[in-house]
């Protein structure tokens, strides 16, 4: 039993009902359970009492700063567990808990049903009509006048089959509920927490740019204005989040060259995550991007076009910035006198110095970093992209999230910790809406369905929500670099597919930048993140429509926009991976199956769950494929697919099943 359950027993020897435990519940009710706006919160709790007698469970939630309960009655599911559910409200912090108590009108009534002899069920109806009369005691109105007028019923009845009928009224049961004893109730000790957040939390398509790479002419540092023309390309693609490289002036001083050169030219423009110079820092614009109000004017276009403007939050200086003389003590200062600089060894950064989490002054540069975001949301953003979260104190990150959503909770914070899994569940944990994972590492058939199974299925489907990425400005992974056209499509079937939340880099990602800096680098030969960039946007070759399908596909599929009921099916050859997602009616299933293998067409026998996906193993269904359009019948669990990479190396099927036949012709929805 738990502890505050062991100590009310002592208040109050008299209580007996036990709640053993509640699910869901991270790490025991210290970290919030995540949940979107209008989704189903679905609560199960271990509940009993000695002996025989009827329990009664109630699902309690509030608001975090309410005061009223709402409940709900749990169900009954067997073995002691019981469930509960309702509809998560408006974004922001709940509180959850679990009440239980022996109902000792529901325990008489289950005897009273089981009693056969007449004098028996006599005596057991003027038990009845007490606890009536007690139940009266605490109703009103009509309902009091009701269990007053049947108390006395069974008090003064004698015939054993109206005894009966009256004591097993349903009518009577159902009143009776609404007034229950409950001052020997047990409750949960712990107010459990949970956090809902809007639609966008849950389902997302990102879209990675440097504004400095979007003008279009060759040479030219491109600004907000060439951001804005470029939004209906990204609209075009499908994608509803614009995620905006650091956009802060560039400090000069150490800055890095081309291909991350120690020594910059005269016209090297710098690590745009070297934050800060004399312009600025952390709450300016880079002026050759151009003005605050040209930036607001981006944020509004790109709303008009249903895209939100995500931005990074880099927590780093550059040696140039206004914070390295205000505030030297947030720094960490070397023997020599000079400031340390960050080292991710064998990288170094000497561009940037990384803040001092140990300062006396925690309080002040807390205070300060907090107001970063606050600068940026009074400026119409509302998703970040936090950098490195891991490098910083997690005490800050659960401090400023919290405050921040309790004024804003409709903000998104998604956490870019390619770290230790225990690092990365943590910092989701602390409160960053998604997180970024390994995808980007697993290619075997095993990895990924080992890996999305324990992130759709594991402990972590409360807290932890994956945005999965096949390329970032840092990492051009050894598949991209040799897989060519076949891998780029494959991979972003697979990111797009397996999870509700995915991101491209681009435009690498669809014009297929695959040249490394050097030999086993995963680092970009000639990377934006050191100079200007101008990308052939309508280049033939380019991935943008078939990106847009997948993105569209996306759209008009709700199962593909939650994680939870992800399964994958087995095939008879490692290069095919099959796998499932459906909505919660079950109308709309996605069946999904990717050859891994660029270079080979490969073909084998995939074994679906007829059940699962709600199809009767006697009848036909059509398995139509989005990105083709091509249209199959299968029957039964097994059917053959054969995938070429060279056409297109992924079938993403929509699974219709027959709803009827007339005289020739089978029709599927």
């Amino acid at each position: 039993m738990p502890e505050g359950n062991k100590k009310d027993a002592l208040a109050d020897g008299r209580i007996r009902a036990v709640i053993d435990a509640v699910y869901p519940a991270v790490d025991g009710g210290r970290f919030a359970v995540k949940r979107v706006c209008g989704e189903r919160m679905v609560v199960e709790a271990d509940c009993f009492t000695d002996g025989h007698d009827a329990l009664r469970v109630m699902l309690r939630w509030r608001g975090e700063r309410e005061s009223a309960w709402r409940e709900t009655e749990m169900a009954h599911l067997g073995n002691d567990r019981w469930r509960g559910e309702f509809v998560t409200g408006d974004p922001g912090r709940y509180r959850y808990s679990v009440t239980a108590w022996v109902d000792h009108f529901l325990s008489w009534r289950r005897e009273f049903m089981r009693r056969e002899d007449a004098e028996d069920i006599r005596t057991a109806a003027l038990v009845g009509a007490g606890l009536l009369g007690e139940t009266a005691a605490r109703a009103k109105g009509a309902d009091r006048k009701r269990l007053s007028e049947r108390a006395n019923h069974l008090k003064a009845e004698s015939d054993v089959a109206k005894l009966r009928t009256a004591a097993l009224d349903e009518e009577l049961a159902a009143v009776a509920a609404r007034y229950p004893d409950r001052g020997l109730a047990a409750v949960w000790p712990t107010d459990m927490p949970l956090t809902v957040e809007r639609e966008r939390a849950r389902f997302s398509s990102w879209y990675e740019l440097f504004p400095r790479s979007t003008s279009p002419e060759a040479g030219r540092h491109g600004t907000f204005r060439d951001c804005e023309a470029r939004l209906p390309y990204v609209a075009e693609l499908g994608f509803d989040v614009l995620y905006l490289s650091p956009i802060h002036p560039i400090g000069r001083e150490k800055r890095k060259g081309r291909n991350n050169a120690l020594a910059a030219g005269p016209d090297d423009v710098g690590s745009p995550w070297a934050i800060g110079a004399a312009e600025g820092g952390h709450k300016a614009v880079h002026p050759a991007l151009g003005t605050m109000e040209d930036f607001r004017r981006l944020v509004a276009k790109a709303r008009e076009h249903g895209i939100e403007i995500a931005l990074d939050i880099a927590y780093q200086c550059a040696p140039d910035h206004p914070y390295v003389t205000e505030h030297p003590q947030w720094f960490r200062w070397r023997p020599d006198g000079s400031v340390q600089y960050a080292e991710n060894p064998p990288k170094k950064y000497e561009d940037i110095f990384p803040f001092n989490f140990e300062t006396g002054d925690w309080r002040g540069l807390w205070q300060e970093l907090k107001s970063v975001i606050d600068f940026w949301i009074g400026e119409g953003v509302k998703i970040f992209r936090v950098d490195n979260p891991h490098t910083k104190a997690f005490g800050f990150w659960e401090w400023a999230i919290a405050e921040i959503g309790q004024a804003h909770p409709d903000v998104i914070f998604l956490s870019e910790a390619f770290t230790r899994p225990m690092v990365m569940h943590r910092l989701a944990k602390l409160g960053f809406t998604q997180s970024y994972t390994y995808f980007a590492w697993r290619n075997t058939r095993h990895e990924l369905a080992e890996y999305f199974t324990e992130l759709a299925q594991g402990p972590g489907r409360e807290y932890f929500r994956p945005n999965v990425w096949p390329n970032t400005p840092d990492i051009l992974t050894e598949a991209l670099q040799f897989g060519g056209r076949p891998m780029f499509m494959a991979r972003v079937v697979l990111a797009a597919t397996l999870a509700a939340n995915y991101g491209i880099y681009g435009p690498a990602y669809e014009l297929m930048e695959n040249v490394p800096r050097e030999p086993g680098s995963e680092e970009y030969l000639n990377s934006e993140k050191y100079e200007l960039r101008h990308w052939d946007l309508d280049r033939p070759d380019s991935l943008r429509a078939f990106i847009a399908l997948i993105n569209r596909i996306r759209r008009e599929n709700p199962a593909l926009q939650s994680d939870g009921s992800l399964r994958f099916f087995p095939t008879d050859n490692d290069q095919l991976i099959c796998y499932a997602k459906m909505d919660e009616t079950g109308d709309n299933a996605i069946v999904t199956v990717v050859n891994l293998d660029p270079r080979n067409p490969h073909s084998g026998w995939v074994d679906l769950d007829l059940a699962l996906l709600g199809i009767d193993s006697h009848l036909q269904y059509q398995m139509h494929d989005l990105l083709t359009g091509a249209r199959y019948l299968w029957q039964g669990s097994r059917n053959f697919v054969m995938l070429d990479p060279a056409r297109v190396p992924a079938h993403v099927f929509r699974v219709r099943r027959r709803v009827h036949r007339e005289q020739d012709f089978d029709y599927f929805a």
